[in-house]
């Protein structure tokens, strides 16, 4: 781009982040809502689908709905239902732009402070492609971290206007800005401090030289900390002000943990293992997911002791080489006082550690590792092409992660199989997900995550209720039963697990009694006695009407004696009750085969494929009937 002027190179820099941006993020068009908030915010919120209307924006003010206090956030869901209605692609089409907006507004902020275009570029570039930031992107109930970062990076755009020529009226906007960002999100409360981290760099308005680099304006600066500390009280008081109002708000929705769930110390613990792990995700970003359970008490010291070691070694070399780089001290500082409001000190929700929390934080490392790594490469006398290389290097391997990352966010089921996946010990989203797999008839699956949510968190009352309901269902009276007691370990007056109990034992010796009956019906037809064996198998499913082996034996009595129509029947009855019997599912293609209805056998066939691939006898007939 030699033969471009600055302000061409600037406009063909905005472009590519641009096409970048919407390259990773355009999958979101096909994805669903997540069921994780998503309801809360969008799908089942009655107000927001009534769109933005007066009634609504005083809700809006009023409500602790999502255990949150976000006016703003409100009225952006309320304006895409207007829009949208209840069109997926649409809310996430919205929450894209927010985050194109956000990636170039960091740019263009970064370009006027530093005059550093390329470096600028990258980070922007980071921040617009790294993994980590997918979750605040193709989530849309974390339109609050998009919508309340556009507010961060407007401040600082007038922040920047003011440091240049400071007046009453260009303060103004910056408070303005600031207060609406505090009604989207009030991770803005640490602005003020991060606007103080400007001053000293790239803005140089107090401490040491005040000579300057880059193309710019100087500022004016006003000589001492304490005249621009003093500048950000009116900002500090407006940050006051929410930090006190989410705190009520989150405390009344029963939120915010007490010290008698997580004491204090496994508190800072996990704050020091997060901020640590925070470091390690942007270097590699693999293993992400929508939630990360939080140790409570059961945090290993090991991993406090090592992340402690790492903080403290990475704060001491900066604080040893920061007097000449001063951008290295600042984006430090940046990334930990940025993550204060979330880091757990006060425990709000189940998570440990959230990718979405990183959003603005992660700024400042960006800054630290493309100045650092353009230093670096300049003291090493390393050609430009090299460096070059690198960053777009650097570039295609995020575009690869967060490419793929996006995929994850398809739907709720998708995403809560890589999140199991990918984290240890995570009973609730094995207890979502099982909810989601029972929801669409996948009873197996269900159970096995809904066994793992109680063997993680036995004391989960309603995860064992609901899963002895329906193991209860499939006929599982031993399992049911143990589920029941485990549920009265903790809610021992619950009269309904009791009851439950009794008339499951009951059915129990009801089952004992009829499986006596079903095995003389099986000795029978054994033996050839086919009207008796089906007489016998006959009072079992009228005992039993839900057992599937009786329908299956009956119907294949009745197949012996040719009696097709009623085999038909107890098979399609016996596939009912159990859709994935493989048995009953193969006896019934092979009748239809032998009827003569091919389609429905093929069909029949197929089925069978699908629950037993290797099932040679069924891909055997299945190739005959399809040549």
């Amino acid at each position: 781009m030699t033969g471009l002027s600055d302000r061409q190179q600037t406009c063909v820099i905005a472009v590519l982040l641009v096409v970048a941006t919407l390259a990773v993020y355009q999958q979101v068009r096909g994805h669903d809502f997540i069921g994780f908030d998503d309801d809360l915010y969008v799908t089942a919120n009655e107000t927001v689908q009534k769109g933005l209307t007066w009634v609504g924006v005083k809700w809006a003010f009023t409500t602790n709905h999502a255990y949150n206090w976000h006016p703003l956030v409100w009225f952006s869901h309320m304006l895409d239902w207007n829009l949208y209605g209840p069109n997926p692609a649409g809310h996430h089409f919205t929450s894209v732009i927010f985050h194109l907006a956000n990636t170039l507004l960091l740019f263009v902020v970064l370009l006027r402070m530093t005059g550093a275009r390329w470096r600028s570029a990258f980070v922007a570039a980071l921040f617009a492609l790294h993994p980590v930031h997918v979750e605040s992107v193709a989530w849309v109930s974390e339109r609050k971290d998009v919508l309340s970062t556009f507010f961060w990076l407007l401040i600082m755009w007038f922040y920047v206007r003011y440091a240049e020529r400071p007046k009453a009226a260009r303060y103004i906007p910056v408070m303005i800005m600031l207060a609406l960002g505090l009604i989207a999100k009030q991770m803005l409360v640490t602005l003020p401090f991060a606007l103080l981290l400007l001053d000293y760099w790239p803005l140089q308005r107090f401490n040491l030289s005040r000579k300057r680099k880059g193309k710019r304006k100087a500022a004016k600066p006003p000589s001492t900390f304490g005249r621009c500390f003093v500048e950000k009280l009116p900002l500090l008081a407006l940050s006051a002000a929410a930090s006190v109002t989410v705190f009520i708000v989150q405390s009344k929705a029963t939120l915010v943990r007490s010290s008698l769930q997580i004491p204090m110390q496994y508190r800072i613990g996990n704050a020091i293992v997060a901020y640590a792990k925070y470091i390690v995700k942007m270097f590699c970003p693999i293993r992400l997911g929508i939630l990360y359970p939080h140790p409570e008490t059961n945090l290993p010291m090991w991993q406090v002791m090592l992340a402690a070691v790492l903080l403290l070694a990475i704060s001491i070399a900066v604080i040893t080489l920061a007097r000449k780089r001063r951008w290295l001290l600042v984006g430090w500082l940046w990334y930990l006082g940025t993550l204060v409001p979330v880091i757990g000190i006060v425990q709000v929700g189940l998570q440990a550690m959230a990718d979405r929390y990183t959003y603005i934080p992660l700024i400042g490392l960006f800054i630290i590792v493309t100045w650092g790594g353009a230093e670096l490469l300049q003291k090493t006398k390393s050609p430009k092409p090299l460096l070059t290389v690198a960053a777009v290097t650097i570039l295609l391997v995020l575009t690869a992660l967060t490419c793929r990352q996006v995929s994850f966010w398809q739907n709720s089921i998708r995403l809560y199989k890589h999140t199991v996946a990918v984290t240890a010990n995570n009973d609730i989203l094995h207890y979502n997900l099982g909810a989601l797999l029972h929801k669409e008839g996948k009873i197996d699956e269900a159970i096995e995550h809904w066994r793992e949510a109680v063997r993680i968190r036995p004391e989960q009352y309603t995860i064992q209720k609901n899963l002895a309901n329906l193991l209860t269902r499939q006929g599982k009276i031993d399992q049911a039963i143990e589920h029941y007691r485990q549920a009265l370990m903790y809610r021992p007056n619950d009269k309904e697990a009791r009851e439950a109990i009794r008339s499951l034992q009951a059915r129990r010796n009801q089952i004992q009694g009829v499986e006596q009956l079903y095995q003389k019906a099986n000795a029978l037809a054994a033996k050839g006695n086919l009207d008796q064996a089906i007489s016998m198998y006959q009072q079992v499913v009228k005992l039993l009407p839900n057992y599937a082996p009786a329908h299956n034996n009956l119907a294949n009595t009745y197949f012996l004696k040719k009696e097709l129509d009623k085999a038909l029947a107890h098979y399609s009855r016996a596939v009912q009750i159990n859709p994935n019997f493989v048995d009953a599912h193969y006896n019934m293609a092979v009748l239809l085969d032998r009827h003569g209805s091919k389609d429905k056998a093929i069909k029949a066939y197929q089925r069978v494929l699908q629950l037993k691939p290797d099932h040679k006898n069924a891909q055997k007939s299945l190739n005959a009937l399809q040549q």
